[in-house]
């Protein structure tokens, strides 16, 4: 061994130079969160190649991503002296690929066979859905079923048909691809991993070359392995195989697209000597965020079992912030950024966490707002997102048909027949006779003479248009929204999609309809729909930073895997939103889900705020919501209640309680009584200064109101001011009344006094 290889074994802690240096056939390191799975992974190929003599050719290492194969093959070549020529460093796919290349006669290939990526797949997808005259079907959809049936290591003949409406369908279609795949020589990403694992099956005598050569196969990310990479795996590793699995079974959090924890645990009982090491010191996070996630991730059953700890300190205590609603959940979130970032901190540093994608909106509307670049981490802004450029193009053209960009968008979304051609006719039509693409449409269709079948689609087009315009005609604005995205077919259309994006995608819908419920038209020439049809334009404008730039983080938690930041705000953490509605019936589900809020807490490094709303607006109306049991489950003392008038406490009343059917409750008192009793109960604590801020400080407002106080209207009665707008005599202020619901006033018109 090389005195530089030998200075950084011993820098390693027990457990890592255990997994490192561990002798035998087979072993299972569960590697932490932040606990140095990668430094393990890495120093143990270099231990293979420099002490126990492997050559390079002899080892194969796999993992999930290009990024972290790269970077893999680059700390591997800081550790040995040599760069290691002829191992094999890859993805399950790249690694696949080669194999095919290697061997495309025993694979039944020709030797110049194509790769589909996703968008040729779907291409080649809608060309079958045409050929079969089914209009229904997304490209999308039917992509995702077929690479999911791949997964799990199935053909077409394998689809099991029987109690599925559907199923008979998207099973033909199956046939069909593999059949137009078999035809061109082309191979789309599942069939790469599958193909290559027919070889270990129907070719032994390669297999067996194959056991011979890779004597030493490691895998990182083993709880992320789906049923075909763990057969393809399995298969491989011939009886003197040396396997060597790296994973955490508590960061499994991705069932929904085919990855099986279970993987884990079959390991076990499959090679029954397998080493077990655990990595449980974590280098990233403080002691108070791992104790937290600790007792989280303790209440899942199905686990193999580990306690993360560290030896940096406790740290600051967890922050627990109540808002009143969403709008009061992003303005403190981003309250308490700028007083980070005026401190002299990087904002990159700072990453806003969500169970969904639609929660983004809030947060960056708060954001924009402030005029604070951000970055919406491996997706796109609310207002860029695909289904929801789909429903302002339908309210667009209903405030104006002669939108062409928006007739083009929508006319055949959802599908209903329109194809290409007679899209290039309508559009030719319409250059001729400078005319609108809309006013061509019904002139075609007045004139007669179209083809049955395209007559019937443009005139139902035609005719759900004229009835929205009719239907929206002086309703109010959400309203509109909610009609739009339902009579357009969007809503039931993506909740139809098995791409496992489907409900994702109505949520974004439903967050649009609150989006125009919350919104306020300040142009007082313009009609509500068109103003918001502006502000949706302007919000879609350049607050967006660069990959790189000093800007906050927006991302799901899902994105978060493999991050860290010194500080993190994990919002929305209520009932039905985290734990998902969805699983709180399904354990395994709520188990993932759990999983997932660990990830979640494990990506703080220095500072985490665990957020959610009181009431939240859902389907554009204010809704109570409930605390998240995963709060309930964080103990006590290592939360800090961030209160109105900046007061902090220990959470005690603020602990969400289980009522007798297992929903939540919370104890507190109301919202309004609340502040007021913190602040004349429980003198100002210490924290770091950036919660020592309301949530709508006075100075602000100069009016010396809050969101969540209480106040008496002449008319309407008693009410809480759940929004506050404008600066000085133009303040307006939203309050919801218990008689009279929710109303936005002019302050200096409005007669409040406080309840």
């Amino acid at each position: 061994m090389s005195m530089s290889l030998e200075r950084q074994i011993d820098r390693l802690n027990s457990p890592q130079r255990e997994a490192v240096t561990a002798p035998g056939q087979i072993a299972l390191v569960l590697a932490g969160a932040g606990s140095g799975k990668t430094r393990v992974l890495t120093h143990r190929i270099a231990w293979l190649i420099e002490v126990e003599r492997a050559a390079p050719l002899e080892i194969l290492a796999v993992t999930f991503t290009n990024k972290a194969a790269a970077e893999m093959r680059e700390r591997i070549g800081q550790l040995v002296p040599l760069p290691p020529r002829g191992m094999w460093v890859g993805t399950f796919h790249g690694i696949a690929h080669r194999l095919l290349r290697a061997h495309w006669r025993e694979a039944g290939l020709p030797e110049t066979f194509q790769i589909l990526d996703s968008d040729d797949q779907q291409r080649l997808i809608k060309r079958l859905l045409r050929e079969v005259g089914d209009e229904t079907l997304r490209p999308a959809a039917v992509a995702a079923f077929i690479n999911a049936r791949k997964d799990e290591g199935q053909r077409a003949r394998h689809v099991d048909t029987q109690g599925f409406a559907d199923r008979a369908a998207l099973a033909e279609l199956y046939r069909r691809y593999e059949a137009a795949c078999e035809r061109g020589g082309m191979v789309d990403f599942g069939e790469l991993l599958l193909r290559s694992n027919d070889l270990w099956v129907q070719q032994p005598v390669l297999r067996d070359h194959y056991r011979r050569r890779f004597r030493h196969i490691l895998v990182d990310e083993f709880q992320d392995t789906n049923a075909l990479q763990y057969a393809w795996l399995c298969n491989l590793a011939g009886p003197d195989t040396s396997l060597f699995a790296v994973g955490d079974d508590d960061q499994a959090i991705y069932g929904w697209r085919g990855a099986k924890v279970e993987n884990m645990r079959e390991f076990e009982r499959q090679f029954p000597n397998v080493k077990v090491v655990r990595l449980e010191q974590n280098y990233r996070s403080t002691g108070t965020i791992l104790a937290a996630a600790n007792a989280l991730i303790a209440h899942n059953r199905e686990r193999l079992g580990k306690n993360l700890w560290s030896d940096a300190g406790n740290g600051e205590p967890i922050h627990l912030y109540a808002a009143y609603n969403e709008q009061d959940e992003a303005r403190f979130v981003v309250e308490q950024i700028e007083v980070w970032a005026a401190a002299g901190n990087p904002r990159a540093e700072v990453a806003i966490l969500y169970r969904s994608n639609a929660q983004s909106r809030a947060f960056e509307e708060a954001l924009m707002a402030r005029r604070i670049k951000y970055r919406v981490y491996g997706g796109q802004r609310f207002f860029d997102r695909a289904e929801i450029r789909d429903a302002l193009a339908y309210l667009r053209l209903i405030a104006n048909p002669a939108d062409d960009t928006a007739f083009e968008r929508v006319i055949n979304q959802p599908p209903r027949g329109i194809g290409d051609k007679t899209l290039d006719t309508l559009r030719s039509e319409a250059r001729a006779s400078g005319l609108s693409m809309w006013e061509v449409l019904t002139r075609l269709l007045q004139g007669g003479g179209l083809p049955g079948r395209t007559a019937a689609a443009l005139g139902g087009f035609a005719q759900l248009i004229q009835t929205l315009r009719a239907a929206c005609q002086g309703q109010p604005l959400t309203d509109q929204a909610l009609r739009v995205i339902r009579d357009s077919g969007l809503k039931d259309h993506h909740g139809k999609d098995v791409d496992g994006k489907g409900e994702g995608r109505v949520e974004n819908l439903d967050e649009l309809v609150n989006a125009a419920s919350l919104f306020v038209n300040e142009e007082e020439d313009l009609d509500d729909l068109t103003a918001f049809l502006s502000h949706a334009a302007l919000e879609a404008g350049d607050a967006q930073g660069e990959a790189g730039a000093d800007c906050v983080q927006l991302m799901t938690l899902h994105s978060a895997k493999g991050l860290e930041f010194r500080q993190v705000f994990l919002v929305g953490m209520e009932e039905g939103l985290f734990p998902s509605q969805r699983s709180i019936d399904d354990p395994a589900r709520l188990e993932e889900e759990r999983r997932l809020c660990y990830v979640g807490l494990t990506r703080a490094r220095e500072r985490l705020c665990v957020s959610y709303a009181e009431s939240r607006r859902i389907h554009g109306e204010t809704r109570p919501a409930m605390a998240s049991r995963f709060i309930e489950e964080i103990p006590a003392e290592h939360l800090t209640e961030v209160r109105l008038r900046g007061t902090v406490s220990q959470p005690v009343s603020a602990r969400p309680q289980r009522d007798s059917n297992h929903g939540y409750r919370d104890s507190r008192p109301a919202w309004g009584n609340t502040g007021r009793q913190a602040a004349a109960a429980t003198p100002p604590r210490p924290a770091w200064n950036a919660w020592d801020k309301p949530a709508k400080a006075a100075s602000e407002n100069d009016v010396g109101l809050w969101v969540g106080q209480r106040v008496r209207h002449g008319k309407f009665g008693e009410g809480v001011i759940t929004d506050l707008e404008g600066q000085g005599p133009r303040t307006r202020v939203q309050v919801k009344f218990a008689g009279a619901g929710s109303k936005w006033l002019m302050l200096d018109m409005a007669g409040l006094t406080p309840a």
